[in-house]
């Protein structure tokens, strides 16, 4: 060794660094010079080697070397889901397989192996950092640090119940704890991933705002990936998905939204202005049919957009070159311009502005001094890709975006550190994970194979169902006499949101075993002032077992529930569900939403005509997702009962099918 030189733990030589940096400079017969883990310096394979030296120095043999590519969304354990159920609308897939099975089999156990998996994948494909959204995401950190990936690992946050917590409030305090044990580590960056606007509360995206400005972490979310997202965000709160999540505060943090399919050019601005980070996610968008994003009307904007591949139940594959060169066709194709998404700039969307879009661009994304040693090596001299022409100073991203393949990727490094070399796997046994990923293959068959009579599957099996409410805490109470009630009601001594009149038609199906849950067909007559029919509904609801749990004066809080449009008539869902036994309920229901000490309650007064001689009923309801929630509500009700004019013992039975039918 030269003394006079400086001593580094690498240098990389005889290579052509396509560096990514802002001038997009591209050295032929480059050479870059590694020191703890960081780039410090590259240049010309004599200049850096005039200047360097050390006892690990690595020939390229002439191949690309570049900035490690930036998965910016994927959920990696869902490699244990991938095949599961394909060719399905997104909520039969989401709703009938995926919750179903996850709720069942997620484990940090199954997070490791699945993350295991998905590294293999990733590092083969020259993935070097990813953005991961899943549950007990601190088992999915600890493995991706064993095999030495860069991640940024986000815990999610949902309303339901999930795998690791069974409230949102449970899943915010692991989160803090995730959090506090994960900040400032050299590979992983935890981060908080409320699912999305349609499966989060106002205080839930609050929550997980304040978490990620308290760790000056990112938050990850779904943001319009649906158009029928879209559409009840305008219908239910009057306007779109992107004004919504920037009235809860979320753009006081750094986003990383992903999909974004479904915006305009306000939204774009919004998320422009809030530097928010957008993962375009071009494989599961086509394959849910969910739609085109806007890519390149977002990169006008200044949003910076990276390219995830989703995760793998709905993709099903890691392969980012594959995503790369989607990206760029798609664009194309929905512009109807070939000339749109140059294949520079898809590839600074994989790599420098992926980094960016993830709040890494000071960190990796481009071969400069400074930056992390995340690099890979690509062998372009394969029969797919010649020959190559060199007129045009920019064919070499052309020959990356459009011929490469991602068994071209040589060597991957993350942080100084080798993971691949000439194709092999340094820190992941990749047989290993055969035979562990059958074993769960077999018991998921055997679980899906025993549900496949289920009422539910069934359900979800003739589209439009939905998750609603977790949790609705509820009473009824029997009124010989509605009409001092009524009068209350009507001299306003509450404060009215809205009120409505239905006439309300009950089908109870009633199945074999309790845990089938019931299945109710309701026709909804929406009544004028004048009393005449002016709509009508057909729904279908699957209520689960009545009850979580039972407060004083036998408030109830009842289960989730799982509602769908009845768009075929009762003679099928009957021949088509095939239920034991039926029961019938018609009733005139006269509903107010009312908000009292702070909280909305429904208060729907009963008049119960079939069965026959059944009489009024007194019912108040509230939505909730919290326990803590709920016990406040329950002792609130008792309050307005008494305010109602009403004391007499109440059912304790949380549907009408309960308590009529004694």
């Amino acid at each position: 060794m030269n003394a006079t030189k400086k001593q580094v733990d690498q240098i990389l030589k005889n290579a052509n660094i396509l560096t990514m940096n802002s001038e997009l400079e591209i050295l032929e017969k480059g050479a870059a010079a590694i020191q703890a883990g960081e780039i410090c310096a590259v240049g010309p394979e004599e200049v850096i080697l005039n200047q360097y030296d050390s006892s690990q120095i690595h020939d390229c043999g002439g191949k690309i070397l570049m900035p490690g590519l930036v998965n910016t969304h994927t959920h990696v354990p869902m490699t244990l889901l991938r095949g599961l159920t394909d060719d399905r609308r997104l909520d039969v897939w989401l709703l009938g397989y995926m919750m179903p099975v996850e709720r069942e089999y997620v484990s940090p156990e199954f997070c490791r192996l699945g993350t295991r998996i998905a590294c293999a994948e990733l590092i083969r494909s020259g993935v070097t950092t990813f953005a991961d959204m899943y549950y007990f995401e601190d088992a999915v950190a600890e493995t991706t640090a064993e095999i030495g990936l860069r991640g940024i690992c986000g815990e999610t946050i949902l309303k339901y119940p999930t795998p690791d917590a069974p409230s949102y409030e449970d899943a915010l305090a692991y989160m803090k704890d995730y959090a506090s044990k994960w900040k400032d580590h050299d590979l992983i960056i935890p981060s908080v991933a409320p699912h999305a606007p349609y499966s989060s509360t106002p205080d839930i995206i609050r929550g997980c705002t304040d978490i990620a400005l308290e760790f000056d972490i990112p938050i990850q979310i779904h943001i319009a990936e649906t158009a029928q997202e879209v559409e009840q965000f305008r219908k239910d709160f009057g306007m779109p998905v992107v004004p919504w999540v920037k009235k809860q505060g979320i753009f006081e943090a750094k986003v990383i939204a992903a999909h974004c399919v479904h915006i305009d050019e306000g939204e774009m601005h919004t998320l422009q202005h809030g530097n928010a980070g957008v993962a375009h996610n071009p494989s599961s968008n086509m394959k849910l049919a969910s739609g085109f994003a806007p890519v390149e009307q977002m990169r006008k904007v200044g949003v910076n957009v990276g390219i995830g591949t989703d995760g793998t139940a709905s993709n099903n594959d890691l392969d980012m070159i594959e995503e790369i060169r989607l990206a760029n066709f798609i664009a194309k194709g929905y512009s109807g311009d070939p000339t749109a998404l140059p294949a520079i700039d898809t590839l600074t969307m994989a790599t420098i502005e992926g980094a960016r879009a993830i709040h890494m661009g000071d960190k990796i994304g481009s071969v400069e001094p400074g930056k992390k040693a995340d690099l890979i090596l690509i062998d372009l001299d394969r029969i797919h890709n010649i020959p190559h022409f060199n007129h045009d100073g920019n064919a070499i991203y052309s020959r990356l975006v459009y011929a490469a393949k991602s068994n071209d990727v040589t060597d991957v490094m993350v942080n100084g550190a080798w993971l691949m070399q000439d194709k092999k796997l340094l820190t992941v046994d990749e047989e290993e994970l055969f035979p562990a990923a059958s074993k769960y293959a077999a018991q998921i068959d055997s679980f899906l194979s025993d549900r496949e009579g289920s009422v539910l599957s069934k359900l979800i099996a003739i589209g439009g169902a939905e998750r609603e409410e977790s949790y609705e805490i509820q009473i009824k109470v029997r009124l010989p006499d509605p009409e001092p009630v009524l009068k209350l009601l009507q001299q306003n001594k509450f404060e009215i949101i809205r009120k409505a009149h239905y006439r309300e038609y009950d089908t109870y199906f009633i199945f074999d075993t309790a845990d089938q849950g019931r299945l109710r067909y309701r026709e909804d007559e929406f009544i004028n002032e004048s009393g005449e029919i002016y709509n009508v509904r057909y729904r279908l609801t699957l209520m689960g077992p009545a009850a979580e749990h039972e407060y004083p004066n036998s408030i109830l809080l009842s289960r989730s529930r799982f509602i769908a449009s009845a768009n075929h008539s009762l003679r099928f869902y009957r021949e088509y569900f095939e239920p034991e036994e039926e029961f019938e309920i018609n009733k005139d229901r006269l509903r107010w939403l009312i908000s009292f000490e702070g909280k909305e309650f429904f208060i729907n007064i009963d008049q119960i005509s079939k069965p026959e001689h059944e009489g009024n009923f007194l019912e108040i309801k509230s939505r909730t997702w919290s326990l803590r929630d709920a016990e406040e509500k329950a002792e609130i009700i008792t309050r307005l009962l008494s305010d109602l004019g009403v004391s007499d013992t109440v059912s304790g039975l949380s549907d009408y099918y309960q308590l009529l039918q004694k």
